[in-house]
């Protein structure tokens, strides 16, 4: 669920996984990207910018892409977006993502997208 979601983000920030080891904002894609697959980034705390760093919280996102609204795939290399089981308000569902950027960022998109799935057992 996207609440999950959020106690997932709280758990990485307020313990310490942002990439510069503080516990205010959301700097958490390095600590949840895979070690491989990322386009090269200069960016500082970038999941592409040294990525042998990456994945400190064992989460291992592959940046695999994701399908767009006219059926084309694209991102592979920098982009590694997940479903929630939560439903929005304009009908279509809450995801969370890891661009090539610091943050694990959350959009609410339509379901004629396709993203990556992960399974919690409760």
């Amino acid at each position: 669920t996207d609440a999950d979601w959020t106690t997932l983000e709280n758990y990485l920030i307020t313990n310490g996984y942002n990439y510069d080891q503080t516990t205010i904002g959301n700097k958490i894609s390095k600590a949840m990207a895979s070690t491989t697959g990322w386009n090269s980034s200069t960016a500082t705390g970038a999941p592409g910018n040294d990525q042998g760093l990456n994945n400190s919280s064992g989460f291992n996102a592959f940046p695999v892409g994701e399908r767009n609204w006219n059926a084309s795939f694209g991102y592979e290399g920098s982009n590694a977006a997940f479903w929630s089981s939560t439903e929005s308000a304009i009908g279509g569902a809450w995801i969370r993502y890891l661009f090539d950027i610091i943050e694990l960022g959350r959009a609410n998109v339509g379901r004629n997208f396709g993203f990556s799935v992960r399974f919690v057992n409760h």
